[in-house]
């Protein structure tokens, strides 16, 4: 589904940014990879940046060339106290994981694709963040902005060619959360390439008709 296109995914590092990777690469991508960092000494086409700094996401991203999807993927999670106990510095981190990110590659991106009349990009939203949550206060209002971005981009880009939706999953099956969670019924959570096959869709020709979506992927949450 994704022959011939230039696919970034950020986050790369990460158990779902890997799965895209693979997933990306076995349709046809050529497969830029960006994370903070990588195991190992990065690729050639591998790029440790970090992209909540603007400057440095732009700098990475331009020396890409063409981008025709990316698969907005750097994020991170962290439950909280409540939010009258939540500091300045738990707020400003979770932002800056979830919403910098994003927002600094999306406006680095945009440019290009508005050159060509033609692109994608995914975000990765949160199941959890459709609604507020007991000591989890500042990471949904984190990705509640990640949706909020993906849709006002959307409208702003849909009749110039450029597709624009995300992802909201529920518990990823990650080493990280069976560690966290070993007593959970893992089998329920989402599959790291399942949810890089719906996000490999919705940045794919076939989702071309597709703008502005919230899709949920929750396995059997």
């Amino acid at each position: 589904m994704l022959q011939g296109k230039v696919v970034v995914v950020t986050g790369a590092n990460g158990a779902l940014g890997r799965a895209a990777v693979a997933l990306a690469a076995e349709q046809g991508a050529e497969v830029v990879e960006l994370d903070l960092r990588f195991d190992g000494a990065p690729g050639a086409r591998q790029h440790a940046v970090d992209l909540t700094d603007a400057a440095a996401a732009a700098a990475c991203l331009s020396a890409i060339g063409r981008i025709d999807v990316v698969l907005n993927i750097a994020g991170g999670f962290a439950m909280g106290p409540a939010v009258h106990e939540t500091t300045p510095e738990q707020w400003l981190h979770m932002t800056r994981m979830n919403v910098d990110t994003a927002r600094n590659v999306m406006t680095a991106v945009v440019p290009g694709m508005l050159a060509r009349g033609r692109g994608s990009i995914v975000n990765v939203g949160a199941l959890s963040a459709r609604e507020g949550q007991a000591n989890m206060s500042a990471y949904c209002v984190a990705k509640s902005t990640v949706m909020r971005l993906t849709e006002s981009l959307s409208k702003e880009l849909r009749a110039k060619g450029i597709n624009v939706n995300a992802v909201l999953p529920s518990i990823i099956d990650t080493p990280t959360n069976r560690k966290d969670m070993p007593d959970a019924d893992h089998s329920r959570w989402v599959a790291p390439r399942d949810l890089a096959a719906a996000m490999c869709f919705l940045g794919s020709d076939a989702a071309r008709a597709i703008h502005g979506v919230l899709l949920p992927v929750a396995g059997l949450a």
